[in-house]
Formats: C-alpha cells, structure tokens, sequence
C-alpha cells in the first residue's frame, strides 16, 4: 500500500473534523511502518486557544496524529483478514512513553508523521513515532494500542 486520500483515511479511522488529524498517508509497509502527513492551517479549530499572540500546535495533538497514524498501520497489519469486522473494532490508545518535544509546529507547517511497529504482546501494540517538519524533528514517542471491540 502506497497512499490514501483524506477520504479513504475515514474508511480506518472513526475520527472526524476537527479530531481527525491525519490528511494523507504517503507510504506504508504493513507490519512495519507507516508515513503520514498533516497539513497544519491557521485555521485549526485550537489555534484560537493556543496561543492566539502566537499559534502553536499543542503538544497532545502532535501525539493524537502519531496515534492516528500507528492506528491505521495496526488496521493494515493486523486486520487486513478481518476486513469485513472493521466496523466493530477501535484501536485504543493506552500508553505514551518517552514523549519529548523538540521543535514548536505552526500555520504552514507540513508534520510528518512516521510510525514503525515494534512488537506486539497480549493484545498490546508497540510503536516508535516521529513527528518531523522541514527534516527536523518536532517531537517523537513511543506509543502503546489496544484492539478492543464495540458494543455496536
């Protein structure tokens, strides 16, 4: 899998605006890794509130994006098979360990986002994340999911 649109995002994740914060999916290597990308406007809902003298990017949102992104690898790697059950399962996410902040994000800023899979063990998935803009990296994390079925 080489590339989903916003549109196609929808189809792995139950986010929607302003929540979902993810626009494209550039690359992907099921059971390995994944790069995604948001394309961060001013005109995002919590620039209003972060700081309006000086707009930036809150921290947990960086790491919600990287979650997001290890979320559809997970989906792509682990659920492929079960594609019909989709609808019925949610990846949770359950940890956030190492998490460092290295760079402010702004308007106009383009974040990626590469997530590689570290391992899984008792329903637990691991991911190391980076976060990046202009090659230089903003913030990184290791992050920590659950598959967990709806009551639907």
């Amino acid at each position: 899998m080489t590339l989903l649109n916003t549109t196609q995002i929808k189809n792995y994740l139950p986010h929607r605006y302003p929540f979902l914060l993810l626009d494209k999916i550039v690359s992907c290597v099921p059971g390995e890794s994944i790069v995604a990308l948001k394309n961060v406007t001013v005109n995002e809902p919590f620039f209003l509130g972060h700081f309006p003298q000086r707009p930036l990017m809150p921290g947990v949102l960086i790491i919600e994006a990287m979650a997001q992104a290890a979320a559809i690898l997970g989906v792509i790697s682990g659920a492929e098979s079960r594609r019909d059950e989709l609808d019925d399962t949610l990846y949770y996410l359950v940890g956030v360990d190492k998490a460092r902040f290295r760079k402010t994000v702004e308007p106009g800023d383009q974040l990626i986002l590469e997530v590689k899979f570290v391992t899984v063990r008792r329903n637990i998935w691991k991911f190391s994340a980076t976060a990046s803009v202009d090659g230089k990296i903003v913030a990184n994390s290791d992050l920590l999911t659950t598959v967990a079925e709806t009551d639907s």
